[in-house]
């Protein structure tokens, strides 16, 4: 298993907490990565967004790419996955500055590749915002560009949202950056298999991520692609015993009213095509993290990791808080690297 982590760009990952002491800020953010390449993690994922999507849309929210340029100059390991929507970076554009980023770190720059679901934001910076099946559509294409600028000494394209004249990307990446994607619905699961190298996926027990699994191995086999990587997110708290544990499972998710950031919550649910009903308690932490139920003592948590395994799972894309500790806690009791 491969173990990475969520770059905290929001100031933290619990919605009914305000303040879990771990700002967003460069200092925190550089002092977390570089002690996280100490500790033994894999990978960071470094999410993109211009509204503060966990604390209220208010709060600050770190920009992903400046970040994920700054960090690539101060670490020596660690894969850096940044966010990227298509419809925030013309392709031509962005194949530039993500091959330069992408030197600057030595060959660790990493795609995750996100059809936008927030509207407002869109609309709040002027952009377009496309309807779900369109999305993809977009992104098919923004692939397409950045793929060819990365490949070709001159490219030409001509699609439905963009276009290119003899484009020239140079120097290009020191290798091709892994793309990885996620998404549930028809269209998303048919683009990914088709022009992705790796499926993320929101968080689920390892019965519901087994299927999932070879369903996509199945798709990415039929469109004559090499195998796929697969990871998934996940909350994870880990102490000495059960009981302490389920207590801190409790704090963080005792909801005495609707926190500031519930209407993006809400909004996301309409503008998604989920296999499976979120419920409003799982708000309290993103992507379904609770669901694998990494909550236990390090041996069980070691017994479901090793599960996930099975199922054919990769990568732990893990948030914790707070997360400097609890990270360090995770790579010394679960993990035994740090």
């Amino acid at each position: 298993m491969r173990y990475g982590y969520w770059t905290p760009v929001f100031g933290g990952w619990l919605r009914n907490v305000a303040d879990e002491g771990m700002e967003a800020s460069w200092d925190y953010t550089r002092r977390l990565t570089q002690n996280a390449e100490r500790w033994g993690y894999d990978l960071t994922l470094i999410a993109e967004l211009n509204l503060n999507d966990i604390k209220g849309i208010e709060q600050p929210a770190l920009d992903a790419w400046s970040t994920a340029a700054a960090l690539a100059a101060v670490t020596d390991r660690v894969e850096l996955m940044v966010a990227v929507r298509p419809n925030f970076h013309h392709p031509a554009l962005f194949a530039k500055a993500a091959a330069n980023i992408d030197r600057i770190s030595g060959g660790r720059l990493a795609l995750n590749v996100v059809s936008s679901w927030w509207a407002d934001e869109a609309q709040q910076y002027g952009l377009q915002f496309d309807q779900h099946d369109h999305r993809y559509a977009r992104t098919e294409e923004w692939l397409a560009v950045v793929d060819g600028l990365w490949t070709e000494e001159r490219f030409t394209f001509a699609g439905q949202f963009y276009t290119t004249d003899a484009a020239i990307c140079a120097p290009k990446p020191a290798k091709r950056p892994t793309v990885y994607a996620g998404g549930e619905s028809e269209k998303a699961k048919a683009m990914i298999a088709a022009h992705c190298d790796a499926y993320v996926m929101h968080g689920d027990p390892a019965a519901a991520i087994a299927p999932k699994i070879a369903d996509m191995a199945a798709r990415r086999d039929a469109a004559g692609g090499a195998p796929m990587q697969y990871g998934m997110a996940a909350y994870a708290i880990v102490r000495d015993s059960e009981a302490e544990a389920k207590r801190e499972l409790d704090r963080i998710t005792t909801v005495a009213e609707l926190p500031a950031g519930y209407a993006n919550f809400d909004q996301w649910l309409s503008g998604t095509q989920l296999e499976r009903e979120l419920k409003v308690q799982e708000y309290s932490v993103s992507n379904r993290g609770l669901r694998p139920n990494l909550v236990g003592t390090p041996e069980q948590l070691k017994e479901r990791v090793a599960e996930y395994e099975a199922a054919g799972l990769d990568l732990l894309l893990l948030q914790m808080s707070p997360q400097a500790e609890e990270m360090e806690r995770f790579a010394v009791q679960v993990m035994g690297t740090a």
